[in-house]
C-alpha cells in the first residue's frame, strides 16, 4: 500500500530547492554586481521567483496527492517551505557576510544609505536629515548585515511568510466539487 506524503515532507523537499536556487541566486548576483544586491528591484524580483517557485510545487504536490487540497494543508505546505528556504538564505547569508566576503556589509550598508538619501532627495526631504539622524540610518544598516541582525531579520521575516503563506495557500488550494452537498 502506498503512503501519501505529508505536507510535511513535500513542504521540506521543496524548501531545500527553493532556498538553494535563492541561494545560487544571490551568490550570483554577488559575483556579478554586489550593488544589485540593495536594488529594490532585485529584492521584489526575488520574491516574485520565491512566490511562484512555492506555488509551482505546491501545485506538484497537490496534483501529487491527488489534484486536491484543502486550505489547511495547503497553508501548512507554503508556510513550512518559506520558513525552510528562509533559513536556507540566512545561512547562506550569514556566510556570504561573515566568512566569504567581511567587507561586504560595509559596502552594502554605504550603498543602501545612497540609495535611501538619493530617494530622499527625489521627494525634496534630503537636506532636512542632520548627520547624526545620517549616521544612526548608517549604523543600523549596518547593523541588519550582522549575525545578530540576520537572525532579528529571520524573526520578522516569520510574521511575513505567515501572511504570505494565507495568500499562497489560498492560492494552492482546490477543493473537491463533488464532495460538496
Amino acid at each position: 500500500m502506498e503512503t501519501q506524503e505529508t505536507p510535511f515532507r513535500a513542504a521540506l523537499r521543496s524548501g531545500l530547492i527553493i532556498g538553494m536556487i535563492m541561494l545560487v541566486i544571490t551568490f550570483l548576483v554577488y559575483f556579478i554586481d554586489t550593488s544589485m544586491l540593495t536594488k529594490w528591484w532585485f529584492g521584489l524580483l526575488a520574491l516574485a521567483i520565491f512566490c511562484g517557485l512555492v506555488i509551482f510545487f505546491g501545485t506538484k504536490y497537490r496534483n501529487d496527492i491527488g489534484g486536491y487540497i484543502n486550505f489547511g494543508p495547503a497553508f501548512q505546505f507554503a508556510f513550512i517551505t518559506l520558513v525552510i528556504t528562509g533559513l536556507i538564505s540566512v545561512v547562506g547569508n550569514i556566510l556570504l557576510y561573515q566568512v566569504i566576503d567581511p567587507a561586504l556589509p560595509q559596502v552594502l550598508a554605504d550603498q543602501q544609505l545612497e540609495n535611501t538619501m538619493s530617494m530622499m532627495e527625489s521627494f525634496g526631504a534630503g537636506d532636512s536629515m542632520s548627520s547624526e539622524q545620517i549616521d544612526e540610518m548608517k549604523q543600523g544598516f549596518e547593523d541588519a548585515y550582522t549575525i545578530g541582525g540576520q537572525l532579528k531579520g529571520f524573526g520578522i521575516a516569520l510574521i511575513i511568510y505567515a501572511i504570505l503563506a494565507l495568500i499562497l495557500g489560498a492560492i494552492i488550494k482546490k477543493k473537491d466539487k463533488s464532495l460538496s452537498y
